[in-house]
């Protein structure tokens, strides 16, 4: 029982440990690269920012940090904090531990409007900069569908609701498929390349387009999470306790899946981070919503920085695609999450 109601300080333990790990991935972010850079220069050039000292970069130092680096990691912040929080949701609202951000067809949507933009089917009438918005329009309309096709979410079980996810992906990624084959060799390794996921596109423009839907869509799930928390007993008793069940997996369906949409418009389709770290937040924690998906947050954050700073470091001058990084990283950590979670249970 102590394993499933940690103690205060233990909760405070793993808080502080998130808080730890996100200053260390900012620092790793805006630090590592082809031109190192002191942590400590950078450190001193953050504190700058708002008013404490001065800056200790050079003009070249100071261009590529602020300008090449920063826009990355904060991107890098908002899509890992998204997809983590949006994962533990999923798997509060479905009460599903295996429920990721692309339960219901967000991954096979965004991936056909990608499709759609970067092979050109269009014949001229799209180009590769509509990606992120015809990624974006796609995720939704599969989302839509997917409740469409449910029921509606409303009188229906969350399994009826997987399960409509399960076939609108399967006829979304069909028709993914068959744009593929009409691509020119070219194109077809630009789509490859967004599935796979990355940052290297990130600038301070596209920060400004997801922000607000990451900020507002994560807020709603957080603040969800007393509402999980009750409904983990179950619909039947969750209503008997007067929580309006329909409502609540409607609103938190919605803002998980449109946050989930924007940032996988700008980055690309990022495997694990909406499984492994609710899981492993859920085996240091405890099992309340109330605390895993704040702390979701932070970890999602640090967790994809972290892998990011991999991605674009470890094979330079050269990229590794993000998403093949955090499946690297996260399906070995996901084994030893689960085999920590029997072994808990037992």
């Amino acid at each position: 029982m102590s394993d499933r109601l940690p103690s205060r300080r233990r909760v405070v333990a793993v808080g502080a440990g998130c808080a730890v790990a996100l200053v260390a991935a900012v620092l790793c972010g805006l630090a590592i690269g082809p031109t190192p850079i002191p942590a400590t220069r950078i450190a001193g050039a953050l504190l700058a920012r708002v008013g404490l000292g001065h800056s200790t970069l050079s003009p070249l130092a100071s261009t590529i940090v602020w300008q090449i680096r920063a826009p990355r990691m904060v991107l890098g912040l908002l899509v890992g904090a998204m997809l983590a929080v949006a994962g533990g949701t999923y798997q509060g609202v479905f009460r599903n531990p295996l429920a990721d951000p692309y339960l219901l067809g967000v991954a096979a949507g965004a991936g056909l409007g990608a499709t759609i933009a970067i092979a050109d089917v269009g014949g001229g009438l799209t180009t590769p900069s509509w990606t992120p918005a015809l990624a974006f329009v796609g995720a939704l309309v599969a989302v839509a569908l997917t409740w469409a096709v449910g029921g509606r979410g409303l009188h229906s079980g969350t399994s009826t609701l997987i399960l409509a996810g399960v076939a609108v992906a399967s006829l979304l990624t069909s028709a993914q498929t068959y744009l593929q084959q009409r691509a020119s060799t070219d194109s077809l390794a630009r789509v490859y390349i967004w599935l796979l996921g990355s940052l290297a596109s990130a600038s301070w423009h596209s920060v400004l387009l997801v922000v607000p839907y990451v900020v507002l869509c994560a807020a709603v799930c957080v603040a969800a999470g007393r509402a999980l928390d009750v409904m983990s007993v179950g619909e039947s008793e969750s209503r008997s306790l007067g929580l309006p069940v329909a409502r609540v997996r409607l609103i938190v369906i919605v803002a998980a899946s449109l946050g989930t949409a924007a940032v996988v418009s700008v980055a690309g389709l990022i495997g694990f981070v909406g499984i492994i770290v609710p899981h492993l937040i859920r085996l240091l924690a405890g099992t309340s919503y109330r605390r895993i998906l704040p702390l979701s947050v932070a970890a999602g954050a640090a967790f994809l920085v972290l892998c990011d700073t991999v991605a674009r470091t470890v094979m330079a001058p050269s990229e590794l695609p993000l998403g093949v990084v955090t499946a690297v990283v996260g399906a070995p950590v996901f084994v030893v999450v689960l085999s920590l979670r029997r072994r808990v249970v037992a």
